[in-house]
């Protein structure tokens, strides 16, 4: 069994030092405090249920506010709880799920109730009424998301412009020369959710850049939706040749419908999506796709909250996850080459 001593010694302090730092009865300093944390993890220590917070006013509880609202896929965002709730079980704290209805006033009550010692944030928007209360609170906290202002604030996410950026390229080098973005449903965009703007902003781009012609479609979340989209696209863009989608629940819907119009994926029509792996791998035709990383960003989210509470000073303010693209079935080269 791992003793406090043996902390001490891992950790170059006395066992008095380790001692104040799991009950916070005396200030220690935050080099110290995370050399004690390091040492305490890399051994397995378990101090008494007594004494297992670094501060006694500790509840080791994170609060996760995370979004169910209109428009948002509850399955995907069920994937990024469930890994928060893994890795923070590894630091030896729970999770206090709080919805995104409740909005500052629900994460000032908890924050004043000393409920939770620090907040992860999800369905960040561009210019999110939460933040002020965030970068005053007294609790740390870390979105998953970006908002338009970072200052203050420490946020993860996958790089969701260099997503939509990812499949233009794609199709691009395939030789598509007419593509669309079927997006998330029109009310995401309305409130203006980082994510969703942020693919449409790098899908545009990258389209203007490679001289590509596109279009950006919102689209709600049924498969009706998806069969009228599909309708939309060939009669408004009797060119087009490749489509993106980024919204779930209608991706295979979508495919669907392409193909009772007499179309074939994908020697007729190219089609990416930016989705979870499982989505893109499971369809009856495996979907090109740029990875949802639910697992990473949930537990980097943790992992950046676990320093802040250690009172580290080398957080950093953004951390971006990289866009990764996997060419599957749904995409090859246009069967008549674009004028």
């Amino acid at each position: 069994m791992v003793k406090i001593t043996d902390v001490a010694r891992h950790a170059n302090v006395s066992p008095s030092t380790v001692s104040y730092a799991l009950s916070g009865k005396r200030p220690i300093s935050p080099e110290t405090r995370r050399r004690i944390e390091d040492s305490i993890r890399e051994l397995g220590y378990r101090p008494h249920a007594g004494a297992r917070s670094l501060a006694s006013s500790r509840s080791r509880v994170i609060g996760l506010v995370l979004p169910l609202r209109k428009g948002i896929h509850v399955p995907v965002v069920m994937q990024f709880a469930t890994s928060v709730l893994t890795a923070a079980r590894e630091h030896d704290h729970d999770v206090l799920l709080l919805t995104q209805n409740e909005g500052e006033e629900g994460i000032n009550r908890v924050a004043q109730s000393a409920m939770a010692d620090a907040f992860i944030i999800m369905d960040v928007e561009t210019d999110d009424r939460r933040l002020p209360l965030l970068r005053v609170l007294d609790r740390p906290s870390v979105l998953i998301g970006f908002p338009s202002d970072t200052a203050g604030l420490t946020c993860v996410d996958l790089d969701f412009t260099g997503a939509g950026e990812a499949c233009v390229e794609h199709l691009a080098a395939l030789g598509h020369r007419t593509v669309a973005l079927v997006g998330s449903p029109p009310e995401v965009y309305v409130r203006g959710t980082g994510f969703a703007r942020r693919v449409a902003a790098g899908f545009t781009a990258a389209a203007d850049r490679l001289g590509l012609r596109s279009s950006v479609h919102p689209c709600p979340e049924t498969p009706a939706a998806a069969r009228a989209m599909a309708e939309q696209l060939l009669r408004e863009q009797p060119g087009l040749t490749g489509v993106v989608v980024h919204n779930e629940p209608i991706t295979q819907p979508l495919i669907s419908a392409f193909q009772a119009m007499g179309l074939r994926v994908p020697e007729d029509l190219s089609v990416a999506a930016i989705c979870p792996d499982e989505t893109a791998e499971q369809a009856p035709v495996p979907i090109t796709s740029v990875s949802i990383p639910s697992v990473e960003i949930g537990t980097s989210a943790v992992e950046l909250l676990m320093a802040k509470l250690a009172g580290r000073d080398d957080v950093p303010e953004t951390t971006v996850l990289s866009a990764l693209l996997t060419p599957r079935a749904t995409t090859a080269p246009p069967a008549v080459a674009a004028p």
